[in-house]
């Protein structure tokens, strides 16, 4: 059996993506597959070391060899990029057209993969929206791509982190196509549960160019910006240290700070996969917003990375996107909708640490494991593990 796995780590070379993608294939390879890396996103590179977005994928390949290798031995020879340009990286040799063609199954994660003709004759072409909102109201209405490729509807099964998709209660639009909901895979076993350190955590990126409002039906979205300033103040309100870890365009370091919010560069902890995993264990839980797009369109989003948190065995306090219906909560991982309820959730999970903590992993073995959702993934798919 061959799964080929797209994605973005080397045209975005952090270790938070790195673990995002990197999950699928190694999810998939313990479940039997002989996984290929695949990455063709049709647009600029990230260099972390100058915060700029360039042709040059020099650094993001680096990244990406290193960071494979990291996970598996095997994955460490199977990749292929093609950088901006067309100039191909990795596996030079392999017929990358017949590699995919001949696959049992194509997943385009993030829909990252620009869906070119050659990768059409695979069968079995998974999309997996991971960034609900944005996609639904701006990416697939307009449905761009580049000459020689096909828009989104060329996929042959589609899935979304919209949990409440199709529901009265979610405003994101189906356009007529049945959407399966998925999770975020974890590998549980690869993440350790040291002891907690001290600072509640968590990872963002503000003001990028993902992040910028839309409009859609009359209504206003965005990114986390206006929900995170509806609980900045929460530091006066717990006994718990918070901290962000924030990146993207000028962030409020200097308010977050005076508010009591201890402040990090998110490159600098993300700089690599390993550092990356070192930030979520050696932290005491994760606290964090959703996307406004998330929150008010109802659609039942659940994060990757507070997925990883959970895995690591720690307490997740984040905001309710709808998927308090739709996940165990209440011990280990508690949703929250206002300030008040954060400051209540943190209190309450501080009483007794110990229990939610053990809660945190245990979410994150039933419900989260790439075995299970890759799964069900799979069986949707109606492919065999």
């Amino acid at each position: 059996m061959r799964a080929v796995v797209t994605g973005m780590i080397a045209t975005f070379p952090v270790g938070g993506v790195a673990w995002d993608y990197g999950q699928y294939a190694l999810g998939l390879e313990r479940l039997g597959f002989e996984v290929w890396y695949l990455e063709d996103t049709g647009v600029y590179s990230y260099d972390p070391r100058r915060g700029l977005y360039t042709e040059d994928f020099s650094y993001g390949v680096e990244f990406l060899q290193d960071s494979l290798a990291s996970l598996s031995p095997a994955l460490a020879d199977r990749w292929f990029v093609r950088g901006f340009d067309g100039t191909p990286f990795g596996a030079r040799e392999v017929d990358v057209p017949d590699l995919v063609a001949g696959a049992d199954i194509f997943l385009n994660v993030s829909g990252g993969c620009v869906l070119r003709e050659e990768y059409l004759p695979n069968r079995c072409k998974i999309l997996i929206d991971t960034d609900p909102g944005w996609n639904h109201f701006v990416v697939f209405p307009r449905d761009w791509v580049p000459a020689g490729a096909c828009g989104f509807r060329a996929h042959d099964v589609f899935t979304t982190y919209a949990g409440l998709i199709g529901r009265p209660e979610c405003a994101l639009p189906t356009f007529g196509l049945e959407w399966h909901p998925t999770r975020p895979p974890v590998v549980a076993d690869r993440w350790h549960a040291r002891p907690p350190g001290e600072c509640w955590t968590t990872v963002l990126s503000w003001g990028n160019n993902y992040g910028r409002e839309f409009e859609h039906g009359g209504a206003t979205y965005g990114s986390k910006e206006p929900e995170f300033m509806k609980i900045e103040s929460l530091p006066g309100r717990v006994t718990a240290k918070l901290e962000v870890a924030a990146g993207g365009l000028e962030p409020p370091v200097e308010r977050w700070r005076s508010l009591g919010w201890s402040v990090r560069d998110s490159d600098t902890v993300s700089a690599t996969l390993g550092d990356y995993q070192c930030y979520v264990e050696g932290s005491r839980g994760e606290f964090s917003v959703a996307k406004n797009a998330y929150v008010a369109t109802g659609s039942g989003w659940f994060s990757c990375r507070s997925a990883c948190y959970l895995a690591a065995g720690r307490p997740v306090v984040v905001q309710d996107t709808g998927f308090s219906e739709l996940l165990d909560t209440g011990t280990g991982l508690v949703p929250f909708s206002d300030l008040n309820g954060a400051a209540s959730a943190l209190t309450a999970i501080e009483r007794d640490y110990d229990e939610h903590s053990q809660a945190a992993r245990a979410i994150a073995e039933e419900q989260f494991d790439a075995a299970v959702v890759l799964g069900e993934l799979l069986e949707r798919a109606g492919v065999a593990g």
